[in-house]
């Protein structure tokens, strides 16, 4: 046998490595660049005036409880209104619905300056408008979230992502630190003042976007039925579950460090106010520095690795935070769980943006953010009760050990779809698409496909239409049922159950790459020359 030529079996290209600039690709985009740029300050604004709101109700009560009530005042809008506003910037022109956010912002702003100029700021007071500049930051994250994927190229939106969170981590290093030097100089209302001028400032930015809002030729949705087929998609995504999995273990568990941070900066020796701060900017800076290296780590490992390896690291940091004695050893344990935290949170991220299509990726997202804040509310109430019983040390180890312990476990059993499906809106019609005309009668419209297979194959059969199912109830379908003749064991019936003629039209719309693709599977099953017969009904009322 002659020797085999390597010119006949060619070595393939290594692929080339990303260089750490790579992670700042997306910033040579100016409309993207703009934009973030708006995003770094809004996220200073929020920043400085959650220190002011804190500050500034020491001052008007020693109660610890209402000390305690503004961290609630400020995050429990973003937990309560999560799907009505990711609902709302699907439906709306999210160009708009982003600058009416911003002035929502500066108009809290500037009725807190006018309550402090006026003397008439009360802790009750502070506590509502608190809870208002919340609504304004619950509003505004599903919007944002949805429009970055608009801005780059899909190759790039790990590094956009990535980017974001250099702007929100390092909004919480100057976020603090302007505020506690304007408190410090000035007083808290000129943090106010300025947080009002940079969110008047921002919103003026966003007008100069240009965006072409194109408006659903079927009309705006209703937003209860909106809000309907947002969770139906994503309890129906075997992918988003995974990622809603994975993402509240993670800051369930991860909480505990930052809940405790206060009493921890406390014990450290020379420990106090500055050393807290400290604290918060190396973790920090460790979520900026691990951003230019995760291009390169996307590469070598996979999603699940990443958030595997990255809950360690986290877990680890938290053990020694738990017995730290000093800042020498605290700093860089909390510069490493910053770097953790950005790594898992990045490519859970990531992972969302790309299972939810363009319509119904704000309330996607909304319920991805809806997540983090439930399992870190929870998470925190949870460690501080076992702290109070035990004391911190016990506390941050059990959450570092279980926290790798049950990720591992929903790594194990909680299963993500391999490969990522293309959900780009499908460019290919459909061959039997509803009529032209609406019925003359309203109510719920019921479909029937009837689709005659080979016995044989009716295993297969049965595993395709499973997923049919998830797809038709995800694209907003209120019922599903496949239906068998006994009879005739060949003979199947697909029934569908949609709420109205508008949203069976909506469902069409709604159809992407990967649901067109599907339907070639259904359709091979099928046997004879003619298509499945599908019938339309009207529910009579």
């Amino acid at each position: 046998m002659p020797p085999i030529s390597t010119e006949e079996t060619p070595i393939p290209p290594a692929r080339p490595r990303p260089s750490r600039l790579a992670a700042l690709e997306p910033l040579k985009l100016p409309v993207f660049r703009m934009l973030w740029s708006t995003w770094l300050i809004a996220n200073i604004c929020m920043w400085m005036n959650d220190v002011a709101a804190a500050w500034m109700m020491t001052s008007l009560t020693t109660s610890p409880i209402w000390v305690a009530l503004v961290q609630s005042a400020s995050t429990l809008p973003v937990f309560l209104l999560g799907l009505p506003s990711g609902a709302l910037a699907d439906i709306l022109d999210r160009r708009r619905w982003l600058m009416a956010t911003q002035f929502w912002l500066a108009a809290t702003a500037v009725v807190l300056c006018a309550a402090i100029a006026l003397d008439l700021m009360t802790a009750p007071l502070l506590l509502a408008l608190t809870f208002a500049n919340g609504i304004g930051l619950a509003l505004r994250w599903p919007v944002f979230s949805a429009i970055v994927p608009e801005l780059v190229p899909r190759t790039q939106l790990p590094a956009a992502l990535g980017l974001n969170g250099i702007a929100m981590n390092a909004s919480r290093i100057v976020g603090p630190l302007t505020a506690g030097v304007l408190i410090a100089s000035a007083g808290s209302v000129w943090v106010f003042a300025l947080n009002a001028v940079l969110s008047v400032a921002s919103g003026f930015v966003v007008l100069r976007w240009r965006r072409e809002h194109k408006p659903n030729p079927l009309g705006r949705e209703r937003l209860i039925s909106a809000m309907r087929v947002g969770v139906q998609f994503v309890w129906q995504s075997q992918r988003m579950r995974a990622v809603l999995t994975r993402i509240t273990i993670f800051f369930f568990h991860s909480t505990a460090l930052l809940a405790l941070l206060p009493l921890l900066a406390r014990n450290l020796q020379d420990g106090g106010a500055g050393t807290f701060t400290l604290l918060l900017a190396a973790m920090g800076s460790g979520a900026i520095v691990a951003v230019l290296f995760l291009p390169r780590l996307r590469q070598a490992l996979g999603r699940d690795q990443l958030v595997l390896r990255g809950t360690a690291l986290q877990s680890a940091a938290t053990a020694v935070m738990a017995f730290a004695p000093n800042a020498w050893i605290a700093v860089p344990a909390m510069f490493f769980g910053g770097m953790a935290w950005i790594t898992v949170a990045n490519s859970l991220s990531v992972s969302a943006q790309l299972a939810l299509p363009d319509w119904v990726r704000a309330r996607g997202m909304s319920t991805y953010q809806m997540a983090i804040m439930g399992a870190s509310a929870i998470g925190a109430a949870l460690w501080g009760q076992v702290a109070t019983v035990t004391d911190l040390q016990v506390s941050l180890v059990i959450a570092a050990a279980t926290g790798t312990l049950v990720m591992l476990a929903a790594l194990r059993w909680v299963t993500d779809v391999s490969g990522e499906d293309d959900t780009s809106p499908a460019k290919a019609g459909w061959t039997s698409g509803p009529p032209a005309e609406a019925p003359q009668e309203d109510g719920r419209v019921v479909v029937t496909i009837e689709f005659i297979i080979e016995p044989a194959r009716a295993a297969a059969f049965h595993l395709v239409m499973q997923q049919t199912r998830r797809a038709r109830l995800s694209q907003g379908a209120i019922g599903w049922e496949l239906l068998h003749d006994i009879a005739e064991p060949g003979r199947y019936v697909e029934q569908i159950v949609d709420e109205s003629w508008t949203e069976h039209l909506r469902r069409f719309n709604r159809a992407t790459a990967a649901d067109m693709a599907l339907r070639e599977r259904r359709l091979a099953f099928h046997l004879g020359e003619s298509p499945p017969v599908v019938t339309r009904y009207i529910v009579r009322r």
